[in-house]
């Protein structure tokens, strides 16, 4: 298949474009999400956690409309890489597990490429500068945590980290690669699908992992958000963490954020496919024809 040959810059192209449209959207709801994560509202009898629209109100009160920006950049810088690393690795694993006779890849095998993707895209971009808001953009917390606490912290949590987001991308890219297989079934004659569908595939599919992954999620933002004796070893600080919060705050403290987390990923989701499938047309339509000139006598 000649498509194959084209996937390395054809990824390329989309990640630079759908990263920096999804990462501008989200940053709002992504500041309001770390916020009610690390937010110890509710933990006193009788009092309810702060909600979605108390704690944007809250920050905005507080530090000013712009606040609900902060850390930007990073988000910017950091999930360019990170959407790159992910499609790129995502069709990588992909393609090694489809079927050597068909060249299809079965359900099971998706959902483990995108296991596979979600803990390479962990691993390669792991630190997010929003979890601690006292940052002033992406350059200003890295040199203040390697000076203040070294390099290790900025992969304290890595472990939650690749777990959280090798569910969440299982979950996206089966979700959405097999809702878009049932609306090419449903409309055999339509060679692309038109970006209003793919659109809400990728919502759909968007809102699959946060569901999925949730408590991880908190647990995760909480363990980066500690500072821990060297000693403590990382399954303790997790059982730590897990059990103040099961006592002191209840079972619902692990959804703390599953609201703004997924009007987050799943909008950003829908435009990030959208994009990602509307780009990848227009550059194999731009390769397919340059590739006919060249060969025009």
């Amino acid at each position: 298949m000649p498509r194959n040959g084209e996937k390395k810059p054809v990824g390329f192209a989309t990640h630079i474009t759908a990263g920096g449209i999804a990462g501008a959207m989200e940053a709002p709801l992504d500041t309001i999400k770390v916020r009610m994560q690390l937010s110890k509202s509710g933990a006193t009898p009788g009092t309810k956690p702060r909600g979605v629209i108390a704690t944007g109100i809250r920050i905005v009160q507080r530090e000013t409309p712009l606040a609900l920006y902060k850390g930007l950049g990073a988000v910017l810088s950091g999930i360019v890489p990170k959407m790159a690393i992910r499609f790129a690795s995502f069709e990588t694993y992909k393609e090694w597990l489809a079927d050597k006779d068909t060249g299809k890849t079965s359900v099971g095998n998706i959902f483990i490429a995108g296991l596979a993707a979600g803990t390479s895209e962990a691993v390669a971009v792991v630190f997010d500068p929003l979890e601690t808001p006292r940052y002033r953009n992406a350059a200003h917390a890295v040199y203040t945590i390697i000076r203040e606490e070294g390099v290790g912290t900025l992969y304290r949590g890595v472990s939650l980290t690749a777990l959280r987001q090798a569910t969440n991308q299982g979950a996206n890219f089966t979700a959405y690669q097999e809702l878009k297989k049932l609306a090419h079934r449903y409309q055999p004659d339509l060679v692309e699908l038109p970006s209003y569908q793919h659109m809400i595939i990728g919502l759909i599919s968007g809102a699959m992992g946060p569901f999925s992954n949730a408590p991880i999620d908190t647990i995760k933002t909480r363990l980066q958000k500690r500072t821990w004796e060297p000693k403590v070893t990382a399954f303790q600080r997790i059982a730590i963490i897990a059990n103040d919060m099961w006592q002191t705050e209840g079972v619902t403290s692990f959804y703390k954020g599953i609201t703004p987390r997924v009007l987050r990923v799943a909008p950003g989701q829908a435009i990030v496919f959208a994009v990602y499938e509307r780009v990848k047309t227009n550059i194999e339509k731009i390769n397919v024809s340059g590739s006919d000139d060249h060969y025009t006598e």
